[in-house]
């Protein structure tokens, strides 16, 4: 998009590669005037005097400007809430074998009681607070990583940063998650609900106010400490292992460097990385997501009493197979859907260069 500040300048002076009336103008223009400049031998070129115009394609949006951070915002909306909203039906199973192991005692069985008490329409149950909560979480997980990346990368100079870049992308990614779960705290309080107590509510919109007269509005953050104990190490997972299986790949298993790698192949390193991410962050993550549907299942339960029914073992164990399976694609699809946007608005994928503090002006602006 042209910018105000462009503007101020005559189009004339913009360069094309297509024939223009305005081009040929210019031409006659400083060829008239050639014999009396054939003795200053330091006049410029002619190509010199044209301007690049600022709306030729390809140029993209600029490296770490607020359209840049805008776009990394949308791209998070699209990647966390459309992919959680599409594993509903496996979260559902999941939440249910957390809190109900007697009753669902496997994957398999899970969806046999579901679809034998609820129908097909059940899976879905609690598929808009979802899309919602993840909708809020994913525009401030994505869009904060970048900007804190960024911010501590220039703190710590490029030196600190090359040196020390996983615990970069540690910090910006535990601080990016700080913010995105009180986004998602609210809506992840009534999903649970909708999905474990069958008809406390059809969905968000009659759940999140009978939640609110039941529990009041401090009842729907009473989860926000085991929230942040499941995400804030989840996250830090996902992205940092994510920055280093990319780098591995761009280093060990392509024979080229990534500039020189389509788009496709690019986008296809994301969600390999993404998957493999989103296994260590499973398992990093599963003891505090028990404590997570348990708290916000039981009205007045506390941390203590999850430990005492559920067990240390369980807290570990119980439903780990099953979200496996579910944060591995999840992961994978995230960082898919988040690159595929980014491509498509011009922005490089993530991962696999040099951190953000170490990157010349020229290299941000390529």
């Amino acid at each position: 998009m042209e910018s105000p500040k462009h503007s101020l300048i005559p189009s004339f002076l913009y360069s094309s590669s297509s024939f223009s009336p305005s081009s040929l103008l210019l031409d006659q223009m400083l060829n008239s005037n050639s014999d009396l400049h054939k003795s200053q031998t330091t006049m410029l070129p002619q190509k010199n005097f044209l301007i690049a115009s600022p709306t030729e394609p390809g140029k993209g949006i600029e490296m770490y400007s607020p359209a840049f951070y805008a776009a990394c915002t949308f791209g998070g909306i699209l990647s966390c809430g459309l992919t959680h909203m599409a594993v509903t039906p496996l979260d559902l199973v999941k939440c249910n074998m957390q809190i109900d192991p007697a009753k669902y005692k496997s994957i398999s069985s899970g969806f046999g009681v579901l679809l034998k008490e609820q129908g097909a329409r059940g899976f879905f149950r609690g598929w808009v607070p979802t899309l919602l909560g993840y909708s809020a979480q994913g525009a401030c997980k994505f869009g904060f990583y970048e900007f804190f990346k960024k911010y501590y990368s220039d703190l710590a100079g490029p030196d600190y940063t090359a040196k020390y870049k996983t615990l970069i992308y540690l910090a910006g990614s535990a601080s990016a998650e700080i913010i995105a779960d009180v986004a998602l705290c609210p809506f992840e309080a009534v999903k649970v609900r909708v999905q474990t107590q069958p008809g406390f509510a059809r969905g968000m919109s009659d759940g999140f106010p009978k939640f609110i007269k039941s529990e009041g509005v401090a009842g729907l953050y009473k989860g926000i400490g085991p929230l942040w104990g499941r995400q804030i190490p989840y996250t830090m997972m996902k992205f940092a292992s994510f920055e280093t299986i990319v780098e591995m790949i761009y280093k060990y298993a392509i024979p080229r460097p990534k500039d020189q790698c389509s788009k496709r192949l690019q986008l296809g390193v994301s969600f390999a990385g993404g998957y493999v991410a989103g296994v260590f962050c499973a398992i990093v993550s599963h003891p505090a997501d028990n404590l997570v549907s348990f708290l916000n299942n039981a009205r007045g339960a506390t941390v203590g009493d999850a430990v005492r029914k559920i067990g240390l073992l369980g807290l570990f164990t119980r439903g780990l197979p099953l979200r496996i399976v579910m944060i591995g694609t999840l992961t994978g699809a995230q960082w898919g859907i988040y690159d595929a946007f980014k491509v498509f608005v011009g922005l490089p994928t993530t991962g696999g260069v040099a951190p953000a503090a170490a990157i010349t002006p020229a290299q941000a602006k390529a």
